[in-house]
């Protein structure tokens, strides 16, 4: 059984999903001072680097354990986008998200003890349509505070879904992780039967 060091019920879907035995146990660390020493780095590469970072923190106190850290980000104009702290603000990167592409950032990576044994991430760009107020009014009456768990304001397998035009990326990506490729290198490690 590995640990999934989040909290996430999409990303324990997934799991539950995929037949994959785990034990959620969220990383407890401070994700924007890492993320101030990326500056120069790219956003998948932040995603993939919390990823290890969340994984690694839950496996320093879970010696032997396998650990899957995740983690994803948006950006959109070249803007970084974080979950929203108030449904005022959920309202504001919906405004500024209506007609543009927004690009979703998913990792993960694979820790035991003090070794990262696989990392990956991906992208998903997500075409939003054009947003008007009173469809953001009733889809914040709906749908918050729930999305605001969420980066990017919008559960894919909800409402959010009415957010789009037209999504390019793998539908794991969206959710929250790549999950395919944790599949594989679930089996490549021998946590899974192949």
């Amino acid at each position: 059984m590995i640990v999934l060091a989040s909290k996430s019920a999409s990303r324990r879907a997934m799991l539950d999903a995929a037949g994959v035995a785990h034990e959620a146990i969220p990383a407890s660390l401070d994700e924007r001072a890492l993320e101030a020493g990326l500056a120069d780095c790219t956003p998948g590469e932040i995603a993939e680097a919390l990823s290890v970072a969340k994984a690694q923190a839950v496996a320093s106190t879970h010696a032997g354990r396998l650990v899957l850290g995740s983690d994803s980000l948006v950006t959109c104009g070249g803007r970084r986008f974080d979950k929203p702290e108030s449904r005022a603000q959920a309202a504001e990167h919906l405004h500024y998200f209506s007609g543009k592409v927004m690009e979703l950032h998913s990792a993960a990576a694979l820790v035991r003890d003090d070794t990262c044994e696989w990392s990956a991430a991906s992208l998903a760009r997500l075409h939003v349509r054009e947003l008007g107020e009173g469809f953001i009014e009733r889809y914040l009456d709906a749908e918050w505070p729930e999305v605001g768990h969420c980066v990017g304001v919008f559960r894919i397998e909800g409402l959010g879904v009415q957010l789009f035009e037209r999504i390019e990326g793998d539908h794991f990506t969206v959710l929250g992780m790549p999950l395919l490729g944790v599949l594989g290198a679930l089996r490549e490690l021998g946590e899974m039967s192949s």
